[in-house]
């Protein structure tokens, strides 16, 4: 692998030696990548098990003394030699001496076999590099951003692209992630704008919701909370409701379109409900008792066991036309059924 550099005819200096090393180097780099670097260490390092008097071959610690860098760093590139001679795309290190050239493998390739991150062997490094893997991207990748969270931040906050992926891939996280969840639901409840963001879209897809159980069930709740069977039309209605609701874009805005289907839905409701007069009294009837049981209930939970220490007139006044509006709801009650108080 040479690169030959003939001087141009016209040139008024002949060429540096320096500079004709520099392109070849160059050369042998831009078509090989960390191959050339890795076919370095291979040639000049000798493999574990081998001892300093069977082989011209130096240790790591002491090649990278001579090249001026971590013992770290020269291993990562005899790992990713080492690798690839396990699959047969370069000689092991037994079958390599000091300066000998061999054919390498193209530049991309080697991104599959160097890892250039001491994190890439712990428990986070190798869980990143499964998932780039399974995603279909080289793990170097991956393993560079977790490495820089400042860079991935800046990325989320300058390019809508990137936070949506950010965006979907928290999402997935958090189905598996109980902490996150929890970590997440209190960052949104100490914002007021994603808190009312959220409420907004939780009150959408409550109204989406509604319009969905007529138009999948046939079935639909009453103002007063019967629970009645939809007619043909009006779950033939919620369905092309919901059908526009399942066309929007993901970006587009839900809220107004919900709005519109669940408020043209209870409209129809009240319509159906209006024109059965069996139906119109069961509803009053059932609005009534809910009415009923709620007062019930109010009233059943105030206690008078300490009434003295808080006892003030207008208590006994409203207790009396409470009274008073019960003795005549009863009268009309009775008086509706026939029935005629004693006395």
């Amino acid at each position: 692998m040479t690169l030959a550099i003939v001087p141009s005819e016209t040139s008024p200096v002949p060429l540096s030696d320096l500079v004709a090393r520099d392109a070849r180097e160059f050369g042998v780099y831009a078509r090989t990548g960390g191959w050339a670097f890795g076919l370095m260490v291979a040639r000049s390092v000798r493999p574990g098990g081998q001892g300093a008097d069977e082989t011209p071959k130096v240790s790591a610690k002491e090649f990278a003394e001579l090249a001026g860098c971590s013992p770290e760093r020269v291993m990562r590139y005899y790992k990713a030699w080492d690798k690839a001679a396990d699959d047969g795309l370069v000689p092991h290190f037994e079958a390599l001496s000091p300066g000998q050239e061999v054919e390498l493998p193209d530049a991309d390739v080697w991104l599959g076999y160097y890892v250039s991150r001491n994190s890439a062997t712990s428990e986070r490094g190798t869980a990143i590099a499964e998932a780039a893997e399974a995603e279909g991207i080289r793990p170097t990748k991956a393993l560079e951003v977790a490495e820089n969270p400042t860079a991935l931040r800046a990325a989320i906050l300058a390019d809508p692209s990137t936070a949506r992926a950010a965006r979907s891939a928290l999402l997935d996280r958090l189905k598996e992630d109980p902490e996150l969840q929890a970590e997440l639901a209190r960052d949104v409840v100490r914002t007021d704008d994603l808190k009312k963001a959220v409420a907004t879209e939780s009150r959408a897809a409550d109204r989406i919701g509604y319009v969905r159980q007529i138009a999948e069930s046939g079935q639909v709740r009453t103002p007063a909370g019967q629970t009645i069977d939809a007619p043909v039309d009006l779950r033939q209605e919620a369905e092309r409701h919901l059908s526009l609701l399942d066309e929007l874009e993901e970006d587009e805005d839900t809220g107004e379109w919900a709005t519109e289907a669940y408020d043209t839905m209870k409209s129809l409701v009240v319509e159906v409900v209006e024109a059965d007069p069996e139906l119109r009294v069961q509803e009053r009837r059932t609005k009534f008792y809910s009415s009923l049981q709620k007062a019930t209930k109010v009233f059943e939970e105030l206690t008078f066991d300490d009434a003295q220490d808080f006892y003030e007139d207008d208590m006994v006044q409203r207790l009396e036309e409470l009274q008073n509006a019960i003795a005549t709801c009863i009268t009309s009650l009775r008086g509706a059924r026939g029935i005629h108080p004693e006395g």
